[in-house]
């Protein structure tokens, strides 16, 4: 399991002072995917046109490139803006499946200043129920930290 707490201080000292969007999500995204072994994809999609996210940053085996806000996981995060913690991807309905391997998924919302929505992070596991809501917590006050002042 991940020791959030280390984690957290790395991410700070590793970002602190960083503005430039994508720098952050690749430097977050390295240090969450080496941060557990249930991590199995870690990545990043960003907001780059309405309703549409590009893949950005991650770490794994190729991720999707483009996921309308209408499909996947990652779409329901980005519409809803709430975290979705799916502990089994084939029961989730309009899962997209990026990589044949992936059996669970948590995906968060990454908002700057003033809810502006900048992207996803997704973070899928190749072991089913991998996911719990202290990683979703632990992992949104990561974002908020990094991202929340942009």
């Amino acid at each position: 399991m991940t020791d959030y707490d280390a984690l957290t201080a790395r991410i700070r000292a590793l970002t602190q002072g960083e503005t430039d969007e994508v720098a952050l999500m690749a430097t977050i995204a390295c240090e969450l995917h080496h941060s557990d072994d249930r991590f199995d994809w870690t990545g990043f999609y960003r907001v780059v046109a309405p309703e549409l996210l590009k893949i950005g940053p991650y770490q794994g085996g190729h991720g999707c490139l483009v996921i309308p806000f209408s499909r996947g996981v990652c779409g329901a995060a980005a519409r809803t803006r709430q975290v979705q913690l799916v502990p089994d991807v084939y029961a989730f309905p309009g899962h997209i499946a990026c990589a044949s391997s992936t059996r669970s998924e948590i995906v968060l919302p990454v908002l700057g200043a003033n809810n502006r929505l900048i992207g996803v992070l997704d973070i899928d596991s190749d072991q089913p129920d991998a996911f719990t809501d202290k990683d979703a917590t632990r992992l949104a006050a990561i974002l908020q930290e990094v991202f929340g002042g942009l």
